[in-house]
């Protein structure tokens, strides 16, 4: 995967966070996110342990081949499979027991505080060759609860959000044409390490 500068890291996440604040207003009559579909993980040896790597697709609004649960230390990948859309995979630890419907209807500081700072954050704009690591390196380290969520705004250009990310060096991205974020439409689905 293809990293980016610690700068353009840093403006994807407060651009991503940012968003949760436009979106997450009464949610009362939201719809409970559909579950995504599973794929078994896949083990490689590297020396003198296996090492597990799951692949993530994002559609259009949703996860695919997300297992229930992976053993500590399991790197996750993401592949944007939506012909016109940017998508990206946000992963957070979780430390409340609170069903993921419940924590999606919180109010915007409340949801920011529950959520905290990102594992790991992987971008894809459509028809890219592979996903941009702009948070960590994929691996999900610490056994627990995790969610994962897509923050890009429902409708917005690809080519526009990403020149956006790039613009606002280091601070949330500004002037991007869009609805609340992907994970107001389903995108959104939490997975277990053990």
């Amino acid at each position: 995967m293809h990293r980016i500068s610690r700068r353009l890291a840093t403006a994807a996440c407060l651009g991503l966070l940012g968003l949760i604040g436009a979106a997450c207003g009464d949610d009362a009559g939201a719809d409970t996110p559909a579950p995504a579909t599973e794929r078994p993980p896949e083990h490689t040896s590297t020396g003198d342990h296996e090492a597990t790597t799951v692949t993530i697709d994002g559609v259009d609004y949703g996860f695919e081949n997300v297992p229930g649960s992976v053993p500590a230390g399991t790197r996750v990948g993401f592949r944007n499979r939506s012909a016109n859309e940017l998508h990206e995979l946000v992963a957070f630890r979780l430390d409340t027991d609170a069903p993921l419907d419940e924590l999606l209807t919180r109010p915007p500081a409340e949801l920011d505080s529950t959520l905290g700072e990102p594992v790991t954050v992987m971008l894809q704009p459509p028809g890219a060759p592979e996903a941009i690591l702009a948070v960590g390196d994929g691996t999900l380290t610490e056994p627990g609860r995790y969610v994962l969520m897509c923050f890009i705004p429902l409708g917005a250009d690809p080519d526009e959000y990403m020149a956006a990310v790039a613009a606002a060096d280091g601070g949330k991205p500004e002037g991007v044409a869009g609805g609340p974020p992907h994970f107001t439409a389903g995108m959104v689905t939490e997975l277990t390490v053990d």
